[in-house]
């Protein structure tokens, strides 16, 4: 079965063909500022053969009413019977699913969550999202609005998403150096590892917030995993440092006994367009 994703971004869309289940080929193309431009586009990308299109994108997908509801960076795909125009105008069936949740779906189908049954899966990004899997099953609720970590508070009031990012500590960091700004998590990430304090100590705050969150989650029900993503999960160390933080906090407040698996994900910039297809081949074929 020749397939291809879209995995719809703010700035980027990225395309993968697949061929049996297969990634075969990936290419990109920036944004466009229209829905018709967003069609054109996406036309160049479907071949004579393709017999389906799956699509990853921000918002909560309803399936039920064929929407996606609430806002994001690329406006024009929400509110809008979306599902059936795209069908209508790539003349193939069509799935959607929020980007998350296609994440979620691709590791707990292949990658790091395939051996467990309850899972979270973490996005570390401009913000805090995820998704849940109950008994391998997404778990959207009835709200369609199930992962949304991001919006916890910490002790201080904050939500996860303002204490707990990179872009957000870069904002801390250039706030309180003495001298000097940087531009991006990477700079960040570097100078806490050559030994500057505040680098260092924004840093270390930051994984305690998400050991924190992580934490709430863990004592709530119970997960077998917690798979982490984002730009930061290719940091090798990340994992450790959140496994070592909710160790200590399960030790010191309930029982190290409920410990979770914590795993960085595996299939990286790639899982949004595997668990689109996932979800594609769920949504047809069942």
């Amino acid at each position: 079965m020749k397939l291809v994703a879209f995995d719809i971004g703010g700035t980027t869309v990225k395309t993968g063909l697949f061929l049996d289940k297969q990634l075969v080929k990936k290419t990109s193309f920036n944004t466009p500022q229209s829905f018709d431009d967003l069609i054109l586009e996406m036309k160049k990308h479907i071949e004579d053969d393709i017999e389906g299109v799956a699509i990853s994108a921000p918002g909560v997908v309803d399936i039920k009413d064929r929407v996606i509801r609430n806002e994001s960076a690329v406006p024009y795909i929400h509110n809008r019977p979306i599902f059936d125009e795209l069908e209508q105008a790539l003349k193939r069936p069509v799935t959607i699913e929020n980007d998350a949740n296609c994440a979620g779906i691709c590791e707990i189908n292949l990658g790091a969550g395939k051996n467990f049954n309850n899972v979270a899966f973490v996005v570390i990004g401009t913000g805090i999202g995820g998704s849940v899997f109950i008994n391998k099953q997404l778990y959207k609720g009835i709200h369609l609005s199930g992962g949304e970590f991001g919006f916890m508070k910490d002790k201080n009031g904050k939500t996860l998403s303002n204490s707990a990012t990179l872009i957000k500590n870069v904002k801390a960091y250039n706030e309180q150096a003495p001298n000097g700004k940087i531009k991006d998590g990477q700079e960040l990430l570097t100078l806490a590892e050559n030994g500057n304090p505040l680098a260092k100590n924004i840093i270390n705050n930051m994984y305690n917030r998400i050991a924190e969150g992580i934490y709430n989650l863990q004592v709530s029900f119970d997960f077998d995993a917690f798979i982490l993503g984002g730009g930061i999960s290719a940091r090798a160390e990340l994992a450790s440092e959140i496994k070592n933080r909710l160790a200590k906090l399960l030790a010191d407040n309930v029982t190290d006994d409920i410990m979770p698996v914590i795993d960085n994900c595996q299939f990286q910039n790639d899982a949004n367009l595997y668990g689109a297809i996932i979800n594609f081949l769920n949504k047809k074929l069942y």
